[in-house]
């Protein structure tokens, strides 16, 4: 039997749940992001949430789905939301995400690196979804902050309680500082971490394994 059909098995207590995880996804547009980059980004995720390894983690538990919104971010007042918090039921919801990514165009906005405000748009989006067991926010980017508040300067009380952030960095120098930058930074609340890509074509499957990393940890929390 595959873990995650066991784990269904093992919680039914959970089942009568409305949510069981909301998922906010914060994507880097600044100006070191290059027009194909852009599309390696949000295609990329389109990518990891439609693979099977993913989709049969998303719908692990029909009766409490799994809500993701997406949003973009550059410069200080330069956030857009891309898809509001959209309820994950079935393949068909799934299905008009990802043509939602697919289809977004890029919008003109700041090319400058905001990663406090960035942080700050997705703790008040998750701030909407406090009935979810567990709420992640997830922030992907390729350079440090060079504007705006800085990470390191946004107190743990602006974020709602029991939120987790992980990131994903984008490293095509492979030195590894932008890794440590986030780790020291960007992260926090218990069991966060770093994905890396070794760069923009290896966004997808960077993806994938975080969010296969994410979407077991509540499972497995949620067994154990």
């Amino acid at each position: 039997m595959k873990l995650v059909a066991l784990i269904a098995l093992c919680i039914p207590s959970m089942a009568d749940a409305a949510c069981r995880q909301a998922l906010a996804l914060g994507l880097d547009v600044s100006g070191s992001v290059d027009t194909a980059e852009y599309r390696l980004q949000l295609d990329g995720l389109a990518t990891a949430l439609n693979s099977e390894a993913v989709q049969e983690l998303l719908f692990l538990q029909p009766a409490a789905p799994i809500s993701i919104a997406v949003y973009e971010w550059s410069g200080p007042e330069d956030q857009k939301l891309i898809l509001p918090w959209t309820t994950l039921t079935g393949p068909q919801d799934l299905n008009k995400t990802v043509t939602t990514l697919i289809t977004h165009q890029r919008s003109e906005a700041a090319p400058t690196t905001a990663i406090g405000s960035a942080l700050l748009t997705g703790f008040a989006l998750l701030s909407q979804q406090s009935h979810c067991w567990k709420r992640t926010l997830d922030v992907s980017g390729d350079g440090p902050a060079n504007t705006g508040p800085r990470p390191q300067d946004i107190a743990n009380t602006a974020m709602p309680d029991g939120v987790i952030v992980n990131g994903l960095v984008i490293d095509a120098s492979n030195d590894a500082e932008l890794a440590t930058y986030y780790r020291s930074y960007v992260i926090r609340g218990p069991g966060s971490f770093v994905e890396v890509a070794g760069s923009f074509d290896d966004y997808a499957a960077a993806m994938e394994r975080k969010l296969l990393r994410e979407l077991q940890s509540i499972a497995t929390g949620a067994l154990e």
